[in-house]
């Protein structure tokens, strides 16, 4: 946790800016799997109480971005089947909120989406890409008048991240998050609400099935990695006992 202390405002938003900035810092990855948010920590780096810490972690955790422990809060690890449901419930909701937010798209909202798309054009690695992508999402969800409908949809940040993390340094799939992004900038541009249903609805697809592409070459390699530390002291003791064997008179000189 960073020792100096991050300027907050007054003391009755505490809770919210203290909220804000947490989940901010966790969609921009400042927090790994192995990192705990203590509220005593937490409060001290923002010069608050421990109280308003708390609470800002608490909706954190109601929102996904943490999971509760005794000793903190750390960010939650998704299994198989989190991943599969949650892919499920997006395609559900995500492309029906994106032909909405092309009703609410304004001049300045659009031009977001283009400075977005262009940033994701021209990433020069992963983390840009991630980056640029993270904003694209931000401004046609800002889009969203229906303010039930933009928190389900960003109820969903954390594993959205997850699968960023895990696929994006693919480049088969960088290929395919700046196409998506491409299209559904298309349907957006032009307050197409059928086309970005399309283009959503195929870019989520698309995003599930290089996911657990991703995850299955992940474990393949592993098991491969797994089954050369075995074989080596296997190995080294064929070579030792080699190496011990005294010569006989039918031995090759």
């Amino acid at each position: 946790m960073p020792a100096s202390i991050r300027k907050i405002g007054p003391p009755e938003s505490m809770r919210a800016q203290i909220h804000d900035d947490l989940r901010q810092r966790l969609q921009n990855l400042d927090f790994g799997p192995d990192d705990r948010l203590v509220d005593t920590e937490i409060a001290r780096t923002y010069g608050t109480s421990r109280m308003p810490a708390r609470e800002a972690l608490m909706l954190l955790a109601n929102e996904g971005f943490v999971r509760r422990t005794s000793r903190g809060f750390v960010i939650p690890k998704l299994t198989p089947e989190d991943v599969r449901d949650v892919f499920e419930v997006r395609r559900l909701i995500e492309p029906a909120a994106a032909a909405r937010a092309c009703t609410a798209l304004t001049p300045h909202l659009i031009a977001r989406l283009a400075a977005a798309r262009d940033l994701v054009a021209s990433a020069a690695d992963p983390r840009a890409l991630m980056l640029a992508n993270m904003a694209f999402r931000a401004a046609w969800i800002d889009a969203l008048v229906n303010r039930r409908l933009r928190d389900a949809v960003e109820a969903f940040s954390h594993h959205v991240q997850a699968v960023r993390i895990i696929t994006l340094r693919d480049p088969r799939v960088q290929g395919v998050v700046i196409a998506g992004v491409e299209r559904l900038h298309a349907a957006f541009a032009t307050r197409d609400g059928a086309n970005a249903y399309a283009a959503m609805a195929d870019f989520i697809t698309a995003a599930e099935a290089e996911y657990f592409r991703a995850a299955a070459d992940a474990e393949r390699l592993s098991a491969s990695a797994a089954e050369r530390r075995c074989a080596a002291p296997a190995e080294r003791h064929r070579g030792a006992g080699a190496a011990k064997r005294p010569h006989t008179a039918g031995d090759a000189p």
